[in-house]
């Protein structure tokens, strides 16, 4: 007969448990909302800093303009950046990254090019560094809600290994953002910059909603603003040449932070979806348990029964 205390214990513990995740779940919700709202909140400055390039490239249609990072050179070393997390339990958002990095790092292999790893997050550091692979630079402990301090740091060190031709392209590994149960490992060359890479595009922006007591995710389409052309009388205090090679330093950066908040929403999307499905499977096996803990009182309340009826058949 099953011991009856054991399985209170077990279902005790089973609803504990989904306490916990369902908690996790919440925060990571909130954390969403918080990165919705940090994007939204960068949309202005990197509007008007995609306007400006977009006229200094109109300009100087980039015509004699030689800038350190627009030089393309042959590529004998590539540095790859890989956006993980700190944290697990968030399903296979850190495994799905990692992986894909490995992937590229073969096909460099196989191509007769270096590679190495700039990595961010715990969970990637933890990865390579078992494996002895080639890393330049580390980042963890960094912030949930990505900040712009933190993006520009990274920033610097990418550009100081590539100016300094440490390596000579730079290749960002992150997780696109697609929706609550949904997300996608993508590289995106961030070194050398292109001028195609500067025009103004459309862009969206996720939103967390609730309906039904459910989180859902719904896509907005933002269209770029329409560009407003310096006059054609405009006069630089500056060469226009060195205001670019000022603000493209600043796109970069703009670019990596994106990257950052899209890596940080898959991450606590990914938490959201592995920690709902641990609470709704707590909840399936506390259910179980609680039939089968009321069928073994059922029993043993009737063997007490045929004991007592027995035992006055015999006097």
């Amino acid at each position: 007969m099953p011991n009856l205390k054991a399985i209170r214990d077990r279902i005790q513990s089973v609803k504990n448990t989904q306490k916990i995740t369902e908690a996790m779940r919440l925060v990571a919700a909130a954390k969403v909302r918080r990165a919705q709202e940090q994007v939204i909140a960068t949309r202005p400055f990197a509007d008007r800093l995609a306007e400006v390039l977009y006229n200094l490239q109109n300009r100087l249609q980039f015509e004699d303009v030689s800038l350190p990072l627009l030089s393309q050179r042959p590529v004998r070393t590539v540095g790859l950046l890989v956006v993980s997390g700190d944290r697990g339990l968030c399903g296979g958002y850190n495994g799905n990254v990692i992986k894909r990095a490995e992937i590229r790092a073969r096909e460099l292999e196989a191509e007769g090019i270096a590679y190495q790893y700039i990595l961010i997050g715990r969970k990637a550091v933890q990865h390579f560094e078992r494996r002895n692979a080639p890393i330049l630079d580390k980042y963890t402990n960094l912030e949930q809600i990505p900040k712009s301090e933190e993006a520009a740091e990274i920033a610097d060190v990418l550009l100081s290994a590539f100016l300094s031709e440490t390596v000579d392209r730079v290749e960002l590994i992150y997780t696109k953002f697609v929706s609550l149960i949904s997300s996608r490992p993508v590289i995106q060359t961030l070194l050398p910059l292109t001028t195609q890479g500067l025009e103004v595009m459309d862009d969206e922006i996720f939103r967390l909603t609730t309906r039904g007591g459910e989180f859902q995710v719904t896509r907005e389409k933002v269209a770029a603003k329409p560009i407003q052309p310096f006059p054609k009388d405009t006069i630089f205090e500056q060469d226009p040449a060195q205001i670019l090679d000022a603000l493209l330093p600043l796109y970069l950066n703009n670019q990596l932070l994106r990257a950052l908040q899209e890596s940080a929403a898959s991450e606590l999307a990914a938490r959201m979806t592995a920690m709902s499905n641990a609470s709704d499977n707590a909840s399936d096996l506390a259910s179980n348990l609680t039939l089968s803990y009321n069928k073994a009182r059922q029993a043993a309340i009737t063997q007490e029964l045929l004991e007592v009826v027995a035992g006055a058949n015999a006097l």
